[in-house]
């Protein structure tokens, strides 16, 4: 039995008390009701869900594409920052590429390193999205093909796919998509507005990295941004500070009710400025961001408690408001109710802050993970 005393998030607030797990998971919380205004300058811990990350392409100079045991790496880096369940993005590429990854998410996805985070399966960004909206992704889009996603769910579990609906075809292998059980994204995508309502309407549950790669809103053409402000429950957005104005977040925040934050991260997260992969990329870290040659973003080397400090040193969101952020709404989007929550029966993934919000400590379903000095 692991016991924490401090400030405790639950879901209906904050309480001054304890917090017991055991086997894993959140066995009893007690405590008196505090006002959430007056926990940020208190000298007590903060304990609070443990981030999720729905995103995440690479970290610790280690990517996603590598196969072998990237994913584990990758997993260690960002528990190390928070993040105690995630779920490892492959890029759009050949087939035997995606293979290659995921014969190493194969065993990654099947259990837990001792110093990593919970891999939660495959978030699948393309390889069905528009050769016209690639954003960093390398140039191998293509038509859905059932057999090649049969295939690649059987080695590891997909869990979200991002898809262009407006590519021929796409919209039906949305619908089929959902039917079967995959969460869909919308994402890299020249569509329209009236696509966007189409494929929400037909069973989609948001939006990858909300603003980039995607039709801007116009106010006679409110594009693939327009439908997501308009219509949305859930969506990814980047708050890294580079990927979107602060008062483009604050106009997403005010617009979709559960909106989420992911890092993107690439290779670079944690890591000195410099060269490393992203997917057949070369990527270059540097000023804050990662870019390809062309001086195009490429992914991010955002972290997730530094995404909460964002939210709240730069925005000014709530401790509650921004711990939601990071965790609640990414696990309601796939459907989990005992993640993204502090409270009798959830796992008991836990992050520890002090008044800065700097982490002191992580559990991952109850287990303590050793922080080591990082880079970047």
């Amino acid at each position: 039995m692991t016991r924490l005393t401090g400030h405790i998030l639950t879901p209906h607030g904050f309480v001054s008390g304890a917090i017991e797990f055991d086997g894993g998971r959140v066995a009893r919380i007690d405590g008196a009701p505090v006002d959430a205004d007056s926990v940020r300058e208190s000298s007590q811990p903060k304990i609070l869900p443990g981030f999720i990350d729905l995103h995440v392409h690479g970290g610790g100079g280690r990517d996603i594409m590598e196969g072998g045991d990237s994913a584990t790496r990758v997993a260690e880096l960002h528990v190390r920052h928070g993040t105690t369940a995630l779920l490892a993005t492959t890029m759009t590429a050949p087939m035997a590429d995606l293979e290659i990854a995921f014969g190493g998410l194969q065993e990654a996805c099947a259990g837990r390193g001792p110093r990593a985070a919970r891999i939660l399966g495959v978030h699948l960004e393309g390889p069905y999205i528009n050769a016209g909206k690639l954003g960093a992704q390398p140039n191998y889009a293509r038509p859905f093909n059932a057999g090649e996603l049969e295939r690649l769910n059987e080695m590891a579990p997909i869990r979200l796919i991002t898809v262009a609906p407006e590519v021929p075809g796409n919209m039906e292998a949305l619908v089929a998509l959902v039917g079967a059980g995959f969460k869909v994204q919308i994402g890299h995508t020249l569509g329209s507005y009236e696509d966007g309502v189409q494929a929400l309407a037909r069973g989609a549950g948001g939006f990858t990295h909300l603003f980039n790669a995607m039709t801007a809103l116009h106010h006679r053409e409110p594009g693939m941004v327009g439908a997501a402000l308009a219509h949305a429950t859930y969506s990814e957005i980047i708050p890294d500070l580079l990927h979107a104005h602060p008062g483009a977040i604050r106009v997403a925040l005010r617009s979709i009710p559960c909106l989420y934050c992911v890092t993107d991260s690439t290779a670079g997260a944690g890591m000195p400025d410099g060269e490393y992969r992203l997917g057949r990329h070369r990527v270059t870290k540097c000023l804050g961001g990662v870019r390809l040659a062309d001086g195009t973003l490429a992914g991010s080397s955002l972290t997730m408690d530094q995404a909460l400090r964002n939210l709240v040193d730069e925005l000014g969101l709530s401790l509650p408001e921004a711990s939601r952020s990071v965790c609640t709404h990414a696990a309601d989007s796939l459907g989990y109710t005992d993640r993204g929550r502090l409270a009798p029966g959830s796992w008991a993934d836990v992050v520890m802050l002090d008044r800065d919000l700097k982490l002191t400590d992580v559990y991952v379903e109850g287990a303590p993970i050793e922080r080591v000095p990082h880079a970047g």
